[in-house]
């Protein structure tokens, strides 16, 4: 079983070793740049750690590890574009750098590079690692979909947004390991257990990312904090804000995230007071911690050694243990 160092060395080897035609040089550039723009590269990883796991060797899902790798960045192009952002990982997104129709071009050939990789799967797998991948895929697609027609509903429940976010983040954290999963060999009931897993992960993560973006320290936060105020994006924290907000707080609220023209800060100060008055931070903590535990029991459910199963849930642990 290698360890994680070394898996991530397998990883930056494989991407290195990525290889994309030369001609037309505008199309392969970009993927080559939102590749090498770095990120934690914690899906790929997944699909490793998840062959380890069930005892395979993580050499031979490589190959599905970079599938997993060039979709996420491609799904990462074309959000960008459907944004407007400027920047990604500090840089010029791809739209910026070269321009919309490029990025959308770009985008549509990493979708091919990426089953290009799974193609090179062992082909007793090849059957279900597709299956695996395109419900994975979809279900991303899908998950934008919602998260952009949200903007212009007053309306979203906190059970739509718990699906809208288990569709846009956390099926490519589940669909990465049962990818894994299923080229080492695992029975169907553990590949339908450590996807389970993945999938409860990704919405805990998402939330704590909710979280993080009104309450982290500025200094550690990668992004502008209270971003997600500022663009009154329907969060977790701001839809249950609306859910419980009474009288004078209500009135605040509402006030607020109607404004066109407003100071930035005073926003954020504002609405962080509506969201200290209703305690959402704790509330949201709570629903976070709900997806984690729930994560949790499933993979304890799987049958392989605490051994085994050691490196995969330090990696949790280190994903869930940004500070506020």
């Amino acid at each position: 079983m290698h360890t994680t160092e070394q898996l991530q060395q397998i990883l930056d080897t494989a991407i290195q070793n990525l290889k994309f035609p030369d001609h037309p040089k505008q199309l392969y550039d970009p993927i080559t740049y939102i590749i090498n723009l770095g990120g934690k590269r914690v899906r790929p990883l997944l699909v490793l750690m998840a062959t380890e796991l069930f005892g395979g060797d993580a050499n031979h899902s490589v190959h599905a590890a970079m599938a997993i790798e060039v979709f996420h960045n491609f799904t990462l192009v074309h959000d960008d574009i459907m944004d407007n952002a400027p920047l990604r990982r500090g840089q010029a997104t791809v739209h910026e750098k070269w321009s919309t129709n490029v990025a959308i071009l770009s985008g549509d050939v990493m979708m091919v590079e990426a089953n290009k990789n799974l193609a090179k799967v062992n082909p007793i797998f090849l059957k279900n690692v597709l299956d695996t991948f395109n419900a994975t895929a979809q279900g991303v697609c899908e998950g934008q979909q919602l998260d952009m027609e949200f903007e212009g509903r007053d309306d979203v429940s906190i059970d739509e947004y718990i699906n809208m976010i288990r569709l846009k983040t956390a099926v490519l954290l589940g669909g990465a390991l049962k990818l894994g999963a299923i080229i080492a060999g695992a029975s169907e009931k553990d590949a339908n257990l450590i996807y389970q897993f993945g999938e409860n992960i990704g919405i805990a993560f998402q939330l704590q990312d909710d979280i993080l973006d009104v309450y982290a320290d500025p200094e550690k936060f990668g992004k502008q904090v209270g971003g997600d105020i500022i663009a009154n994006k329907k969060t977790f924290l701001l839809l249950k804000a609306f859910e419980l907000a009474e009288g004078e707080t209500r009135a605040s609220l509402d006030t607020w995230t109607a404004y066109k023209e407003f100071n930035a800060q005073e926003k954020v100060e504002m609405v962080r007071q509506v969201y200290d008055t209703l305690d959402i931070q704790e509330i949201a903590k709570e629903s976070m911690n709900y997806y984690r535990n729930k994560a949790l029991a499933v993979f304890s459910q799987i049958n392989v050694s605490d051994e085994r199963k050691a490196n995969l849930l330090t990696l949790t642990e280190q994903l869930m243990a940004r500070e506020y």
